[in-house]
């Protein structure tokens, strides 16, 4: 691992995180025009995204999961895990992470739930995503409170 493609797979992820944040635009310039999504959260309905495999299915869908699910955001929590090759300055690979979600669930409370996510990137963009987390009733790995320890 270089310190470019550390770099590019952190990029990545910072990107694909924007994404998840709403910055749905960033579909066209991260995702490949075909892609797989392998979703392994409790959370009901998130099977869905099993069965997305283009572009504007995946920004209507974020969309919609965020309209059902104000105030959620998405974050990197910790460091990339990354193996990538580059061919012409594009990566060509898998970059893993954690992430850390925080939402206010119907109570009031404040949750941060961890997961992780794996991208497998070819020519620099997304073509599949493995995705675990503990859903709603998941909770951070670090239970001190949010971030590294």
């Amino acid at each position: 691992m270089s310190a470019e493609t550390q770099a590019i797979g952190t990029q990545t992820f910072e990107l694909w995180s924007r994404m998840w944040n709403g910055e749905v635009a960033l579909v066209d310039q991260i995702m490949a025009p075909r892609f797989r999504l392998r979703y392994a959260q409790p959370t009901p309905g998130t099977d869905a995204f099993d069965h997305i495999r283009e572009r504007p299915q995946l920004a209507e869908m974020i969309t919609r999961f965020r309209q059902a699910r104000h105030g959620l955001t998405f974050a990197p929590d910790g460091e990339p895990v990354t193996e990538l090759h580059l061919t012409g300055g594009r990566a060509t690979g898998k970059v893993a992470r954690p992430y850390l979600a925080h939402l206010t669930d119907e109570t009031g409370r404040q949750r941060h739930i961890s997961g992780i996510d794996m991208l497998r990137l070819e020519d620099g963009l997304i073509t599949e995503v493995w995705s675990v987390s503990g859903g709603k009733e998941g909770r951070p790995f670090h239970p001190g409170g949010p971030g590294p320890r």
